[in-house]
């Protein structure tokens, strides 16, 4: 057997990100409360920067702004910084107003 989260999302690092600056607590199995600070999402995933104790593959389950609860798989990490993929895409709409209700700077948010 592999080892590792098995995503139905392709890998889409290339996607759009939009900076934001968000602060979360999302949980894990087995450490309980973990603290995020998200820098920027796309609809396929997100970063976050701070050292996090999490393997590659590890879930997290969280609460967002209009999406709600979304599980995220931790995809990569380094110096500092970390990689999370959601196990499902969230759809553009929800997606643009997920931008408007974390990006504290009007100029940041995406164009309509």
């Amino acid at each position: 057997m592999s080892a590792g989260a098995q995503l139905s999302v392709t890998d889409k690092r290339r996607a759009t990100r939009h900076p934001v600056d968000h602060k979360l607590i999302a949980e894990h199995r087995q450490m309980g409360d973990v603290h995020l600070h998200i820098v920027n999402f796309s609809a396929q995933g997100f970063m976050c920067k701070g050292e996090l104790a999490l393997d590659r593959g590890e879930r997290l389950v969280m609460r967002l702004p209009v999406v709600g609860r979304i599980e995220a798989h931790l995809i990569w990490s380094h110096e500092g910084r970390s990689g999370f993929q959601f196990e499902r895409i969230i759809r553009i709409d929800d997606f643009l107003k997920l931008v408007d209700a974390t990006q504290p700077n009007p100029r940041l948010r995406p164009r309509r």
